[in-house]
């Protein structure tokens, strides 16, 4: 297969570049490096260095002549989002209209779309939070990804591509970026292993579904083939941020209590997904539980420096 990766220097985008190199495909990779890391992509395939915004991806795309596209690349800091809807909206809706288009034009028969579904229902009663529930997006990035997903649907309609959109939860595991709006999981690792203090924010009771970054590939693949659609991908399981904690400080072998910092205004105090669909549909779910995922990615960030 001819599989072509936008952000594929980045976290996500660069581990599933090497699963399908393991699996004998061939693979073009388009990213701008603004996050990503020309490091982490896969030596075997062919990179690009573009912003998916550009009006010179669609000649990008073409030359790669993809089979399937994976679409990773995005704005993804939430609070960035607030502060500057426009630049959010020109990367994540903009930029993936790009991506369909030249996807279309190029011939490719598939996007498998990175989604979010946490920042897509916004607080919800339901949980673990099934995929036709209501969503009521509370960031402009939620909104962005939600507005994705529509467009999606309306190259479908109109110019016969197949859209999987997978809304992911919180994915952490080795190559996460440490800085910024990062999750949470790879800020407490990174400040664990150089011996920095944890500050959590508010009471630490919220809690979240923590997928690791395995599984998630995991998905992208099983989206390949699959029935088209739109797929929570989680592990249908809530950790509170002090568990997350305590269990990456045992894993670092840290007796440090964390200390606590002022609540984020607004922030969701729970987010988890039901992910049956995905079982029923893509034969795909998730096998990491955090204890295993919480060690490895303590053991990556200590030996990443």
């Amino acid at each position: 297969m001819r599989a072509l990766v936008t952000g594929g220097a980045g976290f996500i985008g660069s581990h599933i570049t090497d699963s399908l190199i393991d699996a004998g495909h061939t693979v073009t990779v388009i990213d701008d490096l603004s996050r990503g890391s020309r490091a982490q992509v896969n030596p075997a395939a062919t990179f690009v260095a573009l912003d998916i915004t550009s009006p010179d991806l669609a000649a990008a795309v073409a030359e790669a002549d993809p089979e399937v596209v994976f679409h990773a690349a995005a704005q993804i800091d939430v609070r960035e989002s607030v502060r500057d809807p426009l630049h959010d909206a020109d990367v994540n809706v903009v930029g993936t209209v790009n991506v369909l288009r030249a996807a279309v034009d190029a011939g490719a028969r598939r996007v498998v779309f990175a989604s979010s579904g946490g920042a897509i229902y916004g607080d919800t009663e339901v949980i673990p939070t099934p995929e036709d529930h209501p969503c009521l997006p509370a960031s402009p990035y939620g909104t962005a990804k939600l507005c994705a997903e529509a467009y999606g649907g309306t190259f479908s309609r109109q110019a016969g591509l197949e859209f999987v959109a997978l809304r992911y939860a919180n994915v952490y595991g080795p190559r996460q970026d440490p800085h910024g709006e990062a999750g949470v999981v790879a800020i407490f690792a990174t400040r664990l292993v150089h011996g920095e203090p944890v500050v959590i924010n508010g009471d630490g009771t919220q809690r979240r579904d923590y997928v690791h970054v395995h599984d998630v590939v995991r998905a992208n693949l099983a989206a390949v083939d699959g029935p088209v659609g739109v797929y929570n991908i989680g592990t249908g399981v809530e950790t509170d941020v002090n568990t997350v904690y305590a269990m990456l400080a045992a894993a670092a072998a840290v007796t440090a209590s964390a200390e606590h910092g002022p609540a984020k205004p607004g922030e969701q105090r729970r987010s988890c997904l039901d992910t049956s669909a995905a079982l029923q549909r893509l034969g795909w779910t998730a096998t990491i539980g955090f204890d295993d995922g919480a060690r490895s990615t303590v053991d990556y960030f200590r030996t990443a420096g």
